[in-house]
C-alpha cells in the first residue's frame, strides 16, 4: 500500500494523544501523577493537541475533506464511522475531567470515574482505528490478529513515554510510572515482533487462482498487462518495498521506537534531577520518531489482493 504521510501521522499523533490520556486519568485516579491542576493542563492539553492534530491530519488523505462528516453515518457497519463516533465521544468525559481537574483541584471522587471513562473511551477508539485495518480481509498483512494488540500497545507505549517525561520535568517523578512505560515498551516490542514474524512466515489465502476462479483449471500465469500505463490501484495498492529497505526500516524501527526508550526510561529511574528528566525526554522522542517509521512500514508492506491481476505471483 502507499504510506500517506497524513494517514501515517494521524495514526502516530492520535494514539500517542489517546494514550497519554487514558494513562493521565488511570494514573490521576490512583495517586500517581501531581494533583496540580497546572499539572492537569500540562499532561491533559499536549494530549488533545496530539488527538487533534491527529485526526484533523485524517481529512487530508480524503478525496472530499467537506464531506468527512459522512463518516458518521455508517456506524452498524463501518469501524471508520465507529472510530468517528468514538473519538468525538471521548471528547466529553475529557473535556469534563480536564476542567474539573484544571480550574477546579478536583481529580478524585466522581471526577475519578469521569477520567476513568475517559481513558476507556480513548482505547476503545484506538481499538476502533485498528479495526478498520484488521477488517480488511484483501490485506493479509493486516487481516490477522497481531494488527489491534499492536496498535493498542503502541499507543500506551508511546503514551506512557510521554507521561513519564512530563512527570520527569515537572520535578516529581514516580519510579511506578516509569516501570509503567517500560512495561508497555516492553509489550509493544514483543507484539511488533510477533506481528513482522506472522507476516514474514504465512502467506495469504489469495492467489492468482483464487483471484480469477481459474484454480480448478490449473496454474494461472500473467500473460499481458491489463492496459499500457499504471493507473490509480497500482500506484495506491501495487506500492512495494524492496526487502533490503524493509529490514533497514525494521532495524531502525526496534531501536528507536523500542530499544532506546526501554534503555533511556531505565535510565531516567536510575538518575535523578536534569538527567533523569532529559533521559525521559529522549526517550519519548525516540519512541514517537521510531513509531512514525513502524507506521510507515505498516503500511509500505501491506499487500492488496488486487495486485494479483495486474502480475503479482502472491500478497
Amino acid at each position: 500500500m502507499h504510506p500517506a504521510f497524513s494517514v501515517i501521522f494521524f495514526t502516530t499523533s492520535s494514539g500517542a494523544g489517546y494514550g497519554l490520556l487514558a494513562l493521565v486519568a488511570v494514573a490521576s485516579a490512583l495517586g500517581f501523577v501531581p494533583a496540580s491542576g497546572w499539572f492537569a493542563v500540562v499532561s491533559l492539553g499536549p494530549a488533545t493537541a496530539l488527538i487533534v492534530a491527529g485526526l484533523l491530519a485524517s481529512t487530508l488523505h480524503l478525496g472530499h475533506p467537506e464531506r468527512a462528516w459522512r463518516a458518521f453515518s455508517q456506524v452498524r457497519s463501518s469501524w471508520l464511522s465507529r472510530e468517528g463516533v468514538a473519538a468525538v465521544l471521548t471528547f466529553l468525559p475529557m473535556a469534563v475531567f480536564g476542567i474539573a481537574w484544571a480550574f477546579c483541584g478536583r481529580s478524585d471522587g466522581v471526577f475519578a470515574l469521569v477520567g476513568l471513562f475517559a481513558a476507556l473511551c480513548a482505547t476503545v477508539t484506538v481499538f476502533t482505528t485498528a479495526m478498520i485495518y484488521r477488517s480488511l480481509k484483501p490485506i493479509h498483512q493486516w487481516h490477522n490478529r497481531w494488527t489491534v494488540p499492536n496498535y493498542l500497545a503502541l499507543s500506551f507505549a508511546t503514551g506512557g513515554l510521554l507521561l513519564d517525561a512530563l512527570v520527569q520535568i515537572w520535578g516529581r517523578p514516580q519510579a511506578v510510572v516509569g516501570i509503567a512505560a517500560l512495561v508497555f515498551v516492553a509489550m509493544a516490542a514483543y507484539l511488533k515482533h510477533r506481528y513482522w514474524n506472522f507476516i514474514d512466515t504465512t502467506k495469504s489465502a489469495s492467489t492468482p487462482e483464487s483471484a480469477t476462479g481459474l484454480g480448478a483449471r490449473g496454474k494461472v500465469r500473467f500473460l499481458d498487462a491489463p492496459h499500457t500505463e499504471e493507473n490509480y490501484l497500482q500506484k495506491e495498492m501495487g506500492f512495494a518495498i524492496a526487502r533490503k529497505h524493509a529490514v533497514k526500516l525494521r532495524a531502525i524501527a526496534r531501536h528507536s521506537a523500542f530499544h532506546l526508550p526501554f534503555l533511556l526510561t531505565a535510565a531516567s529511574l536510575l538518575l535523578t534531577g536534569m538527567p533523569a528528566a532529559l533521559a525521559a525526554v529522549a526517550a519519548a522522542v525516540f519512541g514517537i520518531a521510531g513509531t512514525l517509521v513502524e507506521r510507515w512500514l505498516f503500511f509500505a508492506e501491506a499487500k492488496h489482493a488486487v495486485t494479483l491481476y495486474y502480475g503479482a505471483s502472491e500478497v
